[in-house]
């Protein structure tokens, strides 16, 4: 999967991917770097604010 801030992401679907990263890593247990942080911010600035549901890894 590549990183959100270097894809171009399909217009419309941007919000979905950017969330999906996020739900990927917090269920895996990854950490997201201060480089992601600022990027995701700045990207979910356009999206619906909308809880992200994660089912966890075992």
């Amino acid at each position: 999967m590549a990183r959100p801030w270097e894809t171009s992401a399909i217009a419309g679907y941007h919000c979905q991917y950017d969330t999906d990263w996020v739900a990927d890593k917090t269920r895996w247990g990854l950490n997201i770097d201060a480089t992601e942080r600022d990027a995701l911010a700045q990207q979910f600035a356009d999206c619906p604010d909308r809880p992200i549901t994660v089912t966890l890894a075992r």
